[in-house]
């Protein structure tokens, strides 16, 4: 190779419900947005891109999930330590199992686990789903959520974060879906809504969580029906254009939803089916 063809080349680069195999899929590089751009119907989405299944046992895949680590309280004064430990998040009978204890660690009186695909996977236009078993509890919060992949230049809430599934404990029928955004800390906002089930509680049964992203718009649905539209002009500036990460975790206390009480039994658990990504051809 030329010296000249060295150099252009290293510019370039920087510039349903039956289970199925894993297929892992290169990160879009931070300006591919084009593919899938376009908004169609939810069964559209037919080509599997990537999915984690969790078949198996054990540890959780290091090649597709990194553990965070710590108990800083993450902005929302939450009161759990995230760890690494498999006694906090393990793959058992199909699931990942994503475990929140009344333990003692770090100067924190629970622990839990923190699970992102970031610098492993990151994901554009195309549907996200998600089939999970919720948790519930005074003071138990479990998330299903992402952030812009380009956080650690644009922090948040610049980089944007789509919250596709949050619920409060003490209301085990109700989730909740927001998207933030801003300019800077100081200007951040936040718009979103909720859904309650007919019947029972998210703790019942795996349920279906699932969001559409294309140009300029977001979907969401529960079980497959959509049940809230999220676009443009929504939100000035809108940053849900670009590659973004997943996160999986289960809080402990904190602002959003108030601490644990006499009435709260742990150790509560957040069990995920699978996690899969597609697009249409």
């Amino acid at each position: 190779m030329t010296a000249t063809s060295l150099l252009l080349a290293l510019s370039l680069l920087a510039c349903t419900e039956s289970k199925k195999p894993d297929i892992p899929a290169p990160t879009p590089a931070p300006g591919a947005t084009e593919a899938n751009a376009q908004a169609k119907d939810y069964d559209q989405y037919t080509e599997l891109k990537w999915s984690d299944e969790f078949d198996g046992g054990g540890a959780v895949d290091p090649t597709k999930w990194t553990a965070e680590i710590g108990g800083s309280g993450w902005g929302n004064n939450e009161l759990e330590y995230y760890t690494n430990s498999t006694e906090n998040a393990y793959v058992s009978g199909g699931s990942l199992i994503i475990q929140a204890q009344k333990q003692s660690q770090g100067g924190r009186d629970y622990t839990s686990a923190r699970l992102i695909t970031k610098g492993k996977q990151s994901f554009t236009f195309g549907r996200i789903d998600v089939r999970a078993r919720l948790p519930k509890g005074k003071g138990v919060w479990p998330a299903i959520w992402m952030l812009g992949s380009n956080i650690d230049q644009n922090s948040w809430p610049a980089c944007g974060e789509i919250d596709i599934m949050e619920l409060r404990g003490q209301e085990p029928n109700k989730i909740l879906s927001t998207m933030h955004f801003g300019n800077s800390a100081a200007d951040h906002r936040y718009k979103g809504t909720d859904i309650t089930l007919p019947s029972g509680n998210f703790s019942d049964d795996y349920h279906l969580f699932s969001m559409i992203r294309s140009q300029d718009q977001m979907r969401f649905f529960l079980d497959g029906k959509l049940y809230y539209t999220f676009t443009s002009g929504d939100a000035s500036p809108y940053p849900f254009n670009n590659p973004f990460f997943v996160i999986l975790n289960v809080a402990v206390g904190g602002d959003f939803l108030g601490n644990p009480d006499a009435t709260t039994v742990f150790p509560q658990q957040m069990a995920v089916d699978y996690v899969r990504f597609y697009q249409y051809k």
